[in-house]
């Protein structure tokens, strides 16, 4: 399921927990989390129309600088889960990415994420607002 709400309600993307992200403990890696939260972000922005390879030929290059996660519970093999994506600009640079996923059905927290985001161009930050396409993440 891949769906967005208008009215301020975060962006959902739905997955289901493979073997092979799991260790051997039987839980999902602490880094697959970051897989997943980063895949919902590049749907999240190319559902707004925001292409990484176009920008990049652009010169313009989109880039985490910061990722905070806070692990509540674990994932196993075959459990369902949706992310969910809400941004927010902090200053004239930087966007963040609020992540959460929750376990389904129950809608259990399992983890949170604060991503950082950037603009480059020739290696330089530069100003969120013209990046093309980015008053649709708002």
């Amino acid at each position: 399921m891949d769906k967005y709400e208008s009215a301020g309600k975060p962006y959902e993307l739905e997955f289901s927990v493979r073997d092979y992200e799991c260790d051997l403990q039987g839980i999902v890696n602490n880094a697959v989390y970051q897989n997943y939260y980063e895949h919902a972000r590049h749907q999240f922005l190319l559902g707004r129309k925001i292409d990484f390879a176009k920008l990049h030929t652009e010169g313009i290059d989109l880039i985490v600088s910061r990722v905070e996660i806070d692990y509540k519970f674990s994932l196993r093999s075959g459990d369902l889960f949706k992310v969910t994506v809400s941004t927010r600009k902090v200053g004239f640079l930087r966007l963040i990415f609020e992540q959460d996923i929750f376990k389904l059905p129950e809608n259990k927290l399992i983890s949170h994420a604060k991503v950082t985001g950037v603009g480059l161009q020739r290696g330089r930050p530069i100003i969120l607002d013209s990046i093309p396409g980015y008053k649709e993440l708002l």
